[in-house]
């Protein structure tokens, strides 16, 4: 099966937002390199353009994001890629603590302020003169991320998830090895935290790996693990902040969806995180709302072509729909 190309700096020639649309693929999309501000933060983006793009007209915009500790360069920038291709204009991001974003400590996962950095993007994407509505498509983690923003902004017109991360407090003892282990992981997070503001330093362990069960995701990790895909990206660095561990255990999208009347659509598969989280998330959304089950791996949701597009056609009905 052919794969999407994932180090996607080499594909694009990057542009100041001032500058000139350049094509930069057979598909005649363009993309540019931006900054924007969440709070007092720089945070660096992809703005991706469709064909033809006229800056006179307007386009409905979709803001992308991925999962836990990945890069604009990654999940995110292939579906924005994509999804631009079909007449949006799109965003890719990184998370402030992330990739080329400011942020310090560097790789702390903390969802309180990535729902600050989504907000920041819709705002930044509602002072450009040729964007309309806005929407927002979540990839794994960020699937839960755009559920809180969804419960949170109401100048989000419709969102979307693909193969999400939707934890809750009874999965959580079933993730991480029992009450007791989680009651261990807090404490070294609370631990480092206080190690962080006394000395400055910010301990580090591996964010995925086979063989290492230090790491806060250790099992089968064949796209963070394989170098011809996400493992390959020099953007992404495979690291987890211990100092994490409190607000990452502690991120719960599930509850968000009986606050949500937004327009969502909901694509996942059996083969995918939590499949009967995601299915109960469903049932609880309060909005117009729409399921698709597909077929296949949950990594293969992030790059692998087949999967890739059954997952756009998807959004992109959705989003034509909701947006324009």
């Amino acid at each position: 099966m052919k794969r999407f190309a994932i180090n996607i700096m080499t594909l694009f020639t990057v542009l100041s937002l001032m500058g000139q649309n350049q094509s930069v693929t057979s598909k005649n999309i363009t993309m540019k390199a931006v900054t924007f501000k969440s709070g007092d933060l720089n945070l660096a983006g992809h703005l991706y353009f469709p064909k033809n793009f006229n800056e006179q007209n307007q386009y409905p915009a979709i803001i992308v994001g991925g999962s836990l500790t990945s890069v604009k360069e990654q999940m995110s920038g292939i579906y924005a890629q994509e999804l631009a291709s079909k007449g949006f204009i799109t965003l890719a991001f990184d998370y402030a603590h992330y990739g080329e974003s400011e942020g310090i400590p560097r790789q702390y996962e903390d969802p309180a302020q990535k729902l600050n950095d989504l907000k920041a993007a819709i705002t930044f994407l509602e002072h450009q003169n040729f964007v309309a509505n806005v929407g927002a498509l979540g990839v794994c983690t960020s699937g839960g991320n755009v559920a809180y923003l969804a419960a949170d902004d109401q100048r989000l017109k419709a969102f979307a998830t693909v193969a999400a991360w939707l934890p809750n407090e009874a999965t959580l003892p079933l993730l991480y090895s029992g009450e007791e282990n989680l009651a261990t992981l807090r404490k070294k997070g609370e631990e480092a935290k206080n190690t962080y503001a006394s000395s400055g330093q910010n301990e580090i362990i591996p964010a995925y790996s086979n063989t290492d069960k230090n790491a806060s995701h250790f099992g089968p990790m064949e796209y963070y693990m394989d170098n011809s895909r996400g493992g390959g990206v020099k953007e992404w660095k495979n690291e987890f902040a211990v100092m994490s561990w409190p607000t990452w255990l502690d991120f719960e999208p599930m509850e968000k969806a009986e606050k949500i009347a937004t327009p969502a659509l909901v694509v996942h598969s059996d083969g995918s995180a939590l499949p009967n989280n995601a299915k109960e998330f469903y049932d609880n959304l309060k909005g117009e709302k729409e399921l698709a089950w597909l077929e296949g791996n949950h990594f293969d949701f992030y790059d692998q072509e087949e999967k890739v597009d059954e997952a756009v056609a998807e959004v992109t009905k959705f989003f034509n729909k909701h947006l324009n």
